[in-house]
């Protein structure tokens, strides 16, 4: 991509589609973690006021879903599944800016931890197939050829 002298960099498209995409999947994690959060304390009322400032649908299938699943784990689990959370919120929301910001290492961080879900989706395709199991992979590996394409392209931007 060229660059004019005294105009801002442009952003690559795709580069900005799958920041945008990594800050939507931290975002969302986020606010999991700290549902999962504040319902491991047993404060319903306090979860409730969350999910309403976060606007979240209180009808939401998947709320339900979650809600019903957490009464049946026990205390170290749902502490195990908080920090997971808030870990992965954490990584996808350094990708995502750090893509946004057109940041190398960003680049290679995404690389390195979109390829290492790889085959953990091609094991589960093999034992549980589905569509959007198939779909998620081939997106994975849409971003991972993308980036190394990025990289290959302008080796010495950020």
């Amino acid at each position: 991509m060229r660059h004019t002298p005294g105009l801002p960099p442009k952003h690559p498209r795709g580069l900005m589609l799958i920041a945008a995409f990594k800050l939507l999947k931290g975002l969302a994690l986020l606010a999991v973690g700290i549902a999962v959060h504040i319902i491991t304390r047993r404060e319903a009322s306090e979860a409730q006021e969350w999910i309403d400032l976060l606007r979240v649908d209180p009808h939401n299938h998947y709320l339900h879903r979650l809600l019903a699943l957490i009464p049946s784990l026990d205390a170290h689990t749902l502490h195990e599944l908080s920090v997971g959370t808030f870990t992965y919120s954490a990584l996808f929301l350094t990708e995502g800016v750090g893509l946004f910001l057109r940041k190398r290492w960003a680049e290679f961080l995404t690389i390195i931890s979109t390829a290492g879900f790889i085959p953990l989706e091609v094991y589960e395709i093999f034992h549980h197939p589905s569509f959007l199991k198939v779909l998620l992979l081939l997106v994975n590996l849409g971003v991972v050829a993308y980036l190394i394409f990025e990289i290959r392209r302008n080796p010495k931007h950020g």
